[in-house]
């Protein structure tokens, strides 16, 4: 969990460097560019999240050699794509931030910090796939202290590219990659020498079958995060049109915010799901039960507590990223209010479709991702700005999660004997 936290904080240290120094103009460039970097980010969580469900069912089988084998190949399959993913990101870069509303100064400074934080996504992705793995390695601890120090050599870097230097969106940028070099290149170091874990990068065993089935355990991983790409590029398209730049700045704020609170649940979702595929593989079904009852209070509690918080501390939060401007600020806030909302019901959401990834089971976990992120979430944010304008882009996220929670719950229920997670 506090890994994933860390994983936020890129985005959330430019954003407040960025928007206390630099200016809400730039800083709603930021927002926009993001969602880019998480959109292409995704066959990371692909590879990283479906590949560790089968690499813990084969240590849980006893076969560590072939769990290696199928480990070193899904990580080299995963900095190949990164370099590819890279290209094609330069090139659509520019059509994607135009086909979304960018244009003039905003188009400008977007493609200008676009364009060099584009060169950390090959990094971003190992960094993704080896947090899985971590857990998987039993080495949940050292997966921590990297992240923390790819977090806080963004933070430093920001602060001396940015305040010091005074290198504006360029430093925001450039702390941003050497981050996330940071994250992406110190697992390596580690997993290809001799270690104290289960797992060790070597030789790759390669085939189109294991590959088939880590990327379908984790396609629901990648439905959400280029949905939530999506439904983030929705938001500032929508919030241009009703709002301007400053909508799209508001937008930001409540995103850099609701990160670090769903990277809790989300975190705990990727910590559990090797445990819930070892259990699997080795047919302990009364251990996948307690495992299943436990999770569900622990994601209670992140609910209440989330939400609590939020509400608590929203002034106080929101004014770190624009109490230089007090319209900015009522209308971030107001957004913020409406948006916590959700944390109520997306941890269960989320969760149900990790669960049933971690349990092999990629079709359903698919489908779960895909109602709630490509059908509902799209269509509450087109059709509620209709009907009560602003506040209705607010309000369209945790409407969708309360939707897609019935279904969850539902799908709980369903396929709770067939697994043994319910008695």
């Amino acid at each position: 969990m506090i890994m994933m936290v860390f994983t936020s904080i890129y985005g959330v240290v430019d954003g407040l460097f960025v928007s206390n120094f630099v200016g809400s103009t730039p800083f709603a460039a930021v927002n926009l560019v993001m969602p880019v970097l998480y959109f292409l980010s995704g066959p990371g969580y692909l590879l990283g999240t479906g590949g560790t469900a089968v690499v813990a069912a084969t240590l849980g089988q006893k076969k560590r050699h072939l769990a290696n084998g199928f480990f070193s190949s899904l990580i080299q399959t995963t900095a190949a794509a990164g370099i590819i993913v890279l290209i094609l990101g330069q090139w659509m870069l520019q059509p994607a931030l135009q086909l979304f509303g960018a244009q003039g100064t905003l188009l400008a400074e977007s493609l200008h910090y676009g364009r060099i934080a584009l060169l950390g996504v090959p990094f971003l992705m190992l960094q993704d796939a080896f947090q899985s793995f971590f857990a998987a390695a039993e080495k949940p601890r050292l997966g921590l202290e990297i992240i923390i120090a790819a977090g806080i050599t963004n933070a430093l870097l920001d602060a001396l590219f940015i305040i010091v230097l005074d290198w504006g969106l360029t430093g925001a940028a450039a702390a941003t990659v050497l981050g996330m070099a940071v994250g992406g290149l110190l697992p390596v170091l580690y997993f290809i020498r001799p270690n104290t874990s289960l797992l060790r990068l070597g030789r790759g065993i390669y085939s189109a079958r294991i590959l088939g089935r880590a990327c379908l355990n984790g396609s629901s991983e990648m439905v959400n995060v280029a949905a939530s790409s999506l439904v983030t590029f929705l938001y500032n398209y929508q919030l241009l049109k009703w709002a301007g730049p400053d909508g799209v700045a508001a937008y930001g704020v409540v995103m850099y915010l609701s990160f670090i609170f769903a990277a809790v649940y989300i975190g705990y979702a990727m910590g559990a799901s090797p445990v819930i595929a070892y259990h699997l593989g080795a047919k302990n079904r009364e251990e996948l039960h307690n495992l299943f009852r436990r999770s569900m209070h622990i994601l209670a509690a992140f609910s209440l507590t989330t939400f609590s918080i939020t509400q608590l501390f929203a002034s106080p939060l929101t004014a770190l990223f624009v109490g230089y401007d007090q319209h900015l600020w009522d209308f971030t806030l107001q957004g913020m209010r409406w948006y916590s909302l959700a944390f109520l019901f997306s941890t269960f959401n989320y969760f149900g479709s990790a669960f049933f990834t971690a349990l092999n089971n990629g079709l359903v976990s698919g489908l779960l991702a895909f109602v709630r992120t490509l059908v509902l979430e799209p269509l509450c944010i087109i059709i509620f700005p209709l009907l009560y304008g602003t506040t209705g882009i607010w309000a369209a996220f945790p409407i969708a999660e309360i939707c897609t929670c019935l279904i969850t719950v539902s799908t709980f229920y369903r396929l709770g004997s067939r697994y043994g997670y319910l008695h």
